[in-house]
């Protein structure tokens, strides 16, 4: 029973005097029935959560155990010479386990495992796919043996268990690969042997086979009908011959060094009489042979040499030449009209010379006609055995004959020439066409345009270039205009008009003595053209025109650009005289009275006087240098410059360039570091050109250095050269900038320093070659630049030597 509080019972189930009804009691009823459930559902919720629990722990105890069986069975899979590949299905991916050697062949990652045509060959891995489509289709398992493309054997087994597809991959060693490669060798010899066999088997010539005691192994069928057996397994067994007593002997006797024999045999065969060309070879294992049937063939080679025999007597009645050569390019048949046309030696033609030796003969006896190169002719002629169509050529021979040569080819080789002698008709024909010809095709390809006016003033001739020059349309010249229409169409300015009714006057005047004439013609559209009038023999005249545009205008533009360099020549030399007498002469007289005014001797200066004076003397000295370095580089350009050469002393104009920047060393306190051996010697050079030089790039590398920097200047004897190194550990130079240093006028941002005129390294680099030395420079932005300038110690030159 279910007991109710009785709380809750005294409010749901309030006590009134009221009597029970029936839906009272319903209402007790379902609530007692609903209480009863949920307490049943209670307890059966918890005894199933405790056998779930149980299940559950088993269920786990039972996969931990699978697990290890199949990380164990994974390990024997791995640690085996071989590699599994299992499909499961449902798309999934295959499994791969195992390992094998690399000299396997077969690939370690499985995808190129799986790409079974990357390590298998061609055949090989079409067979494989056809076992596994078998496999995966009907279930049937296999085992094959594959070749890798690297030569060695792999053993493939596949088989279905439990839903799942397994291919097993097992390298074969040792004996098994040495049976593997035997099976092989053996399927492919029985492939080669099966093939040979088949294709003999379908041949209707009879070939047979015997062992090396000369018993019949193998025949094919047409054996087995000459021989008059049902089959071939017929004559096998009765060892039926094919080739009679006296056949055998001639090849038993005749047979090569090689064991080959090959010969021409009349043999009955299927109750006829036959001719057969037989082969038949013989090694230590036995013999084996064919006979091919010629018996047709032999009919028509003497139905053949028949019919030749009458064409050739039918030809021989010709007057014309005839000549056949064969396929092998030798004379097979020539005729009597031959013979007498070419007057060569019988038994030369009877020897059926080749055709090229036909023709060499012939030129030898000077029969053929000339040619320029006659090798090229010769290999044009022979190239009639290689064409389709027949080919015809014309000769002029040197004693004036002219022949019509045709030659035929044969469609199954060969070629049938026929010489026809057309002299008397086309002589005067070929000679004058040939004339005509090559006026025609010279005169076309002129680049002069040239026309021929007639006696009577009308145009008989003219080139393309002429209608080209002109724009003359082809219709109009065709009607072969007058002269006074080609002036209409031609003349566009009063100077054109003018000069061609000079042209029309040569053309059609009444002179007594016609002469040359020659002029030249500018057109309206700026072309220039030089023209010249010849009279011709029967009255006509010849007019030639010559585009001479291009020369012209180059002349002008030559003509032009030399003026202009004149010029600026004058301009260059004015220049030099105004900076050497107009500017430099005014700057001296600055900086020395700049000198006076800070001399005590003529006064006291206020401090600031002084340092205004100070800046006169600087900046004046610094115009003067640059203005002297202009003056340089004008000289030198002008061709002026000139060496005074002498033995200097290398290590005294090392110091006398230094000497000269002390002042500079010191304000900006840079330390210059310099590298002279003792014994540096001399050199032959321009001391002051040379001092120059090493102030210039001293000052430079003292431009670009950071304060308290450092400066390196060295210098070495290498071989018959001097060479002089100034390093900085500055700023370096851009690489953009870098192709550009030795221009005039370039330099480059220092920061706060104030930068150069940009003439410094053109100096050096000019005063080096002048000696006959190279510069280099090497910079890199952040670590400096490095100058070697490269002098020789003996120029080939000695004395006073002018810049070119």
């Amino acid at each position: 029973m279910i007991s109710v509080p009785s709380a809750w019972s005294a409010e749901l189930f309030p006590v009134t005097s009221m009597p029970i009804n029936p839906d009272t009691m319903v209402l007790f009823g379902a609530v007692g029935g609903m209480c009863a459930f949920a307490v049943t559902a209670a307890i059966a919720l918890v005894r199933h959560k405790q056998q779930s629990a149980k299940f559950a722990k088993a269920m786990k105890r039972e996969t931990s155990d699978l697990r290890f069986q199949v990380d164990r069975l994974e390990s024997m899979l791995n640690t085996d010479e071989q590699r599994v590949v299992v499909w499961t299905g449902n798309g999934a991916m295959p499994q791969v386990w195992g390992v094998l050697p690399e000299e396997s062949g077969v690939p370690r990652t499985e995808s190129q495992l799986l790409s079974f045509g990357s390590w298998l060959t061609a055949k090989c891995s079409a067979d494989l796919e056809d076992c596994l489509d078998t496999l995966f289709n009907t279930g049937e398992p296999f085992s094959t043996t594959l070749k890798t493309r690297v030569g060695t054997y792999v053993e493939a087994a596949g088989r279905t268990t439990g839903g799942a597809v397994v291919l097993r991959l097992r390298d074969l060693t040792g004996e098994r690969q040495m049976q593997a490669e035997l099976a092989a060798r053996n399927a492919r010899i029985s492939g080669e042997l099966y093939m040979l066999h088949a294709l003999l088997n379908a041949m209707p010539a009879p070939a047979w086979q015997r062992d090396a005691e000369g018993k019949l192994i193998w025949a094919n069928a047409a054996y087995a009908h000459a021989v008059d057996a049902p089959d071939a397994a017929s004559a096998l067994r009765d060892g039926a011959p094919f080739l009679d007593a006296a056949a055998q002997e001639a090849m038993a006797s005749e047979r090569d060094e090689d064991g080959s024999f090959h010969a021409r045999m009349p043999i009955v065969a299927a109750g006829k009489r036959c001719v057969f060309e037989v082969t038949d070879v013989s090694a230590n294992v036995g013999s084996a042979g064919v006979a091919v049937d010629i018996s047709e063939l032999e009919q028509v080679r003497k139905e053949l040499a028949r019919a030749e025999e009458f064409h050739g007597r039918t030809l021989d009645q010709l007057a014309t030449a005839v000549a056949i050569f064969s396929a092998d390019r030798k004379l097979q048949f020539y005729n009597a009209a031959f013979r007498q046309l070419w007057d060569l030696d019988p038994a030369f033609l009877e020897n059926s010379p080749e055709d090229g030796a036909v023709l060499d003969a012939l030129r030898a006896a000077r029969k053929l006609p000339e040619q320029a190169d006659y090798r090229v002719w010769r290999n044009k002629m022979l190239n009639s055995y290689q064409s389709l169509e027949a080919q015809e050529s014309w000769w002029h021979l040197p004693d004036g004959r002219t022949l019509r040569v045709i030659a035929n080819p044969h469609p199954q080789g060969g070629v049938t020439y026929i010489y026809e002698n057309v002299t008397e008709r086309l002589d005067l024909e070929s000679r004058y066409n040939a004339l005509a010809r090559v006026q025609g095709e010279t005169l076309d390809n002129l680049s002069e345009a040239v026309a021929v006016f007639g006696s009577d003033g009308r145009l008989r001739l003219w080139n393309p270039a002429f209608a080209r020059i002109w724009n003359l349309s082809e219709d109009m010249l065709s009607d072969m205009p007058h002269v006074k229409n080609v002036v209409d169409a031609c003349a566009k300015r009063e100077d054109e008009v003018e000069a061609w009714q000079q042209l029309a006057g040569s053309v059609t005047g009444l002179v007594d003595n016609r002469m040359q004439a020659a002029n030249r013609m500018e057109r309206h559209d700026g072309s220039v053209l030089d023209y010249a009038t010849v009279p011709l023999p029967d009255g006509g005249t010849l007019v030639t025109f010559v585009d001479v545009t291009d020369s012209v205008n180059v002349e002008r533009a030559l003509v032009e650009k030399n003026e202009a360099l004149e010029q600026a020549d004058q301009l260059k030399n004015a220049f030099i005289q105004h900076v050497s007498y107009e500017l430099r002469s005014p700057l001296t007289n600055i900086i020395g009275f700049a000198q006076l005014l800070t001399d005590p001797k003529f006064g006291e200066l206020s401090d600031k006087q002084g340092e205004y004076a100070d800046y006169i003397r600087s900046s004046s000295s610094a115009l003067l240098a640059i203005i002297n370095d202009i003056l340089d580089l004008a000289t030198l350009d002008a061709g002026i410059m000139e060496l005074d050469l002498s033995e200097v002393d290398v290590a005294a104009t090392v110091e006398a360039a230094v000497e000269g920047l002390k002042d500079r060393l010191a304000e900006t306190q840079i330390t210059l570091h310099t590298h002279v051996p003792d014994n540096i010697g001399t050199i032959l050079a321009d001391e002051k050109r040379l001092r120059q030089v090493l102030f210039n790039l001293i000052s430079n590398a003292i431009r670009y250095s950071d304060e308290q920097g450092v400066v390196d200047v060295s210098c070495d004897r290498k071989d018959e050269t001097v060479v002089f190194v100034v390093q900085d550990h500055g700023h370096g130079i851009p690489a953009d900038v870098l192709q550009q240093v030795f221009n005039r006028f370039v330099g480059h941002d220092t920061g706060s320093k104030r930068q150069g005129a940009g003439l410094g390294l053109a100096i050096v680099k000019s005063f080096v070659e002048l000696h006959g030395g190279k510069v280099e420079i090497d910079s890199e932005e952040g670590k400096g630049t490095t100058v070697t300038c490269i002098f020789p110690a003996k120029p080939e030159l000695t004395g006073r030597i002018a810049a070119e």
